[in-house]
Formats: structure tokens, C-alpha cells, sequence
């Protein structure tokens, strides 16, 4: 459904044909509230979207506008009638960032800003080509080599196999890929970028590191039964790259 539908429709000549009417997928900024309640069907419609920016109905492969861009957010709590996200989805998303309660004047501003008269209406302040030309400007700040190894150390390290460390191969069920590497380093030259800096650095990768490697790592029952955390583990990770 999120894809879209072919549609009979009814031609000029009397003849009918299918006619595709894209799904709401085919947008920019896709918000997905709540993504683990979405069913299978619907979570493996998002893989191809996300990793090719396109997907493909009846054997026709369309392209997403671009920047194409998934926004997910995900309840913690309440998981009755909830679907475990893939581990293929997971891996597609750049980053996992827990949002904690607000302070209390954050929540007071909230209160502020829900409960009286609406507000003015967002104006935009980037266009889609402006946004697509800094997403190119943050490849091309420089990545020593030194940080491309570092970046590489810490994701072979959450690996369970005999070069771990005791507390790796106790709690990990499985570590993580090449895409976390990959997204570590883009991830660091984004910050290194918005510090005003043109080169990333090892600090912009241990800043980085949580959100982009905890929706990563399956830990397995011993580490949920010890109460081991899986920030736990990546704190580990990033102190011994």
C-alpha cells in the first residue's frame, strides 16, 4: 500500500488499461510513526526505497524524488501487536537516536506551544538541490586514513569471533556489517562539516558512534539477562579503538 496501485482505468478509445498511482512513498521527508507496528509486507516494501531510492511494482522500477530521506520512530514500551523490525531495515537506517524525556522547561515550551492558538506555518529555508549539493559537500570532506581505520576498527570489533574480547563474545549474538562503517564515517565527516570543519577526526567518530552502531549490534539472552546494555557494549568498542 505504501508503494502504490494500478488502477483500471478506462480509455478514450473504449479500451482499458492499469494505470499506476504511486503510493505515499513517493515524497522526500517520509515520517513513519511507530515503524514496528507496521506489518512484514509493508516493512520490506521500505528496503528497496531505502537502499536504491526507487522501488519496483509490476516489474517497473521507479525512482524517488530526491533527497529521499526515512524518518522512524519507534515505542520502546507496549509491543502488543508489534512485528520485529528486520535486521536488513535496521542496517538501512544511518542512525538510532533515543530521545529522553524533556527537561522541565522543554516540557513547559511544550506545553506552551500545544495547548494555545496555533502558531505561524514553517516557511521553508532550503531547497531540495541546496540540500542534495551539502550532502555532496560533506563526501568531500577529508577522512584521513587514520580515521577510515579507526572507524573500521570499532565495527570489526563488536564482532563475536575468536579475536573478540571476553565481553563481545559473552553478550554479542552478532555485530556489526560493512554499511555501520560506512555510516560511521559519513556520519563523522557530517559533523566534522556543521563544526565548520573540513576534515573528520577520530573525536567525531567516538561522538558518533552510539547512535550509529546500537540499532546494530544483537546482543543475545545472557547480556538481557545480566542487564547488559548494548551502549554498554559500544562504550567498550569506542575506548579500546
Amino acid at each position: 500500500d505504501i508503494i502504490g496501485n494500478e488502477i483500471l482505468q478506462p480509455g478514450e478509445d473504449g479500451s482499458r488499461r492499469f494505470q499506476f498511482e504511486p503510493g505515499p512513498i513517493f515524497t522526500q521527508v517520509l515520517l513513519t510513526d511507530e515503524i514496528n507496528r507496521a506489518p512484514p509486507k509493508t516493512q520490506a516494501a521500505l528496503l528497496e526505497a531505502m537502499q536504491e531510492h526507487a522501488v519496483t511494482y509490476a516489474g517497473e522500477t521507479r525512482a524517488l524524488p530526491e533527497p529521499f530521506f526515512v524518518l522512524a520512530t519507534q515505542n520502546p514500551l507496549e509491543q502488543a501487536g508489534t512485528y520485529p523490525l528486520p535486521e536488513a531495515e535496521l542496517d538501512r537506517f544511518l542512525l538510532m537516536v533515543r530521545v529522553p524525556y524533556p527537561t522541565e522547561d522543554e516540557e513547559i515550551e511544550v506545553l506552551r506551544r500545544t495547548t494555545g492558538a496555533p502558531g505561524a506555518m514553517p516557511e521553508p529555508v532550503m531547497t531540495a538541490a541546496e540540500v542534495m549539493a551539502l550532502q555532496m559537500r560533506v563526501r568531500e570532506v577529508v577522512a584521513e586514513d587514520i580515521v577510515v581505520r579507526a572507524a573500521a576498527t570499532m565495527v570489526r570489533r563488536t564482532r563475536p569471533d575468536e579475536r573478540a574480547t571476553t565481553q563481545i563474545r559473552d553478550f554479542v549474538r552478532w555485530g556489526a556489517g560493512p554499511r555501520a562503517g560506512q555510516s560511521l564515517v559519513l556520519a563523522a565527516k557530517a559533523r566534522a562539516l556543521m563544526s565548520g570543519r573540513f576534515a573528520a577526526t577520530r573525536d567525531d567518530l567516538a561522538a558518533i558512534a552510539h547512535p550509529v552502531l546500537r540499532h546494530r549490534l544483537i546482543l543475545n539472552y545472557r547480556a538481557e539477562a545480566e542487564g547488559v546494555g548494548v551502549d554498554e557494549i559500544i562504550d567498550s568498542v569506542v575506548a579500546d579503538a
